[in-house]
């Protein structure tokens, strides 16, 4: 036998005996294609909804002042906004729940025929974010600040202080959503349904308000504005696959 040939022999032999170690290390990769390893599945997406009342709120109460000079305009705002602190104060409401959102100053220009002619005075803008954890005293804190000068107070968003028994509620009712689809189409396949073999929570933006939401109220509104702080819903997504039989 030449060299050449005795080369070629060892070769051959060499990578038969690796492949042969290769298989008994994973006899799945070898299994036929209607064995265990490959009997595929069915994957679908569950969706789950729970209802729950809101328990507290919050909003954005806001003074805006317009006045000749920065110092006129700033001075006012902030004795406004001093006693808005303080009818907060009288109902209880902490300084923790008493965010600063906003600040703004600026200049108006008088414009004319030909453009800018001038300052007309001087703007500022304080807005503070406050939560409301008693949901009763949502229309109290309301009365309360437009008594005290607030002239501008948007977006009162309520919702779950803890959601977490309305998150399990919701992901029950997709995991049993998704086993009613996945059954659906085993069926239509003329398949048996499995154990499930993955399953995940699809993230995404769950609180979703159904009642009152917003909104904006001027410092001439009427005392004790109604509110309704109507019901929230939790949404969840999972995707499952389950196993065919």
């Amino acid at each position: 036998m030449s060299n050449n040939k005795f080369k070629t022999t060892i070769a051959i032999w060499m990578l038969l005996a690796l492949t042969a170690v290769l298989v008994a290390c994973n006899p799945a990769s070898a299994a036929s294609p209607t064995g265990a390893a490959n009997v595929g599945g069915i994957t679908v997406v569950g969706q789950g909804e729970a209802f729950g009342t809101p328990d507290q709120a919050q909003v954005q109460v806001g003074v805006e002042i317009f006045a000749p000079t920065v110092a006129e305009a700033t001075s006012q705002n902030e004795a406004t906004i001093e006693k808005i602190m303080a009818a907060l104060t009288a109902l209880n409401i902490p300084a923790t729940d008493i965010k600063t959102t906003n600040y703004s100053l600026w200049a108006e220009q008088i414009y004319g025929d030909k453009g800018p002619e001038g300052i007309a005075g001087y703007r500022v803008t304080n807005q503070v974010n406050v939560t409301i954890r008693d949901i009763n005293q949502v229309s109290d804190v309301l009365a309360s600040v437009i008594d005290a000068g607030a002239n501008t107070i948007y977006g009162i968003q309520f919702s779950v202080a803890d959601p977490a028994a309305l998150e399990a509620e919701a992901r029950a009712a997709a995991v049993a959503d998704a086993r009613v689809r996945a059954e659906s189409l085993a069926n239509l396949a003329n398949v048996s349904l499995g154990d499930v073999v993955v399953i995940s929570e699809i993230i995404g933006q769950p609180i979703a308000p159904m009642g009152y939401g917003g909104g904006m109220a001027m410092a001439d509104m009427a005392a004790a504005p109604s509110v309704s702080p109507g019901e929230l819903s939790y949404n969840v997504q999972v995707q499952v696959t389950f196993g065919i039989q």
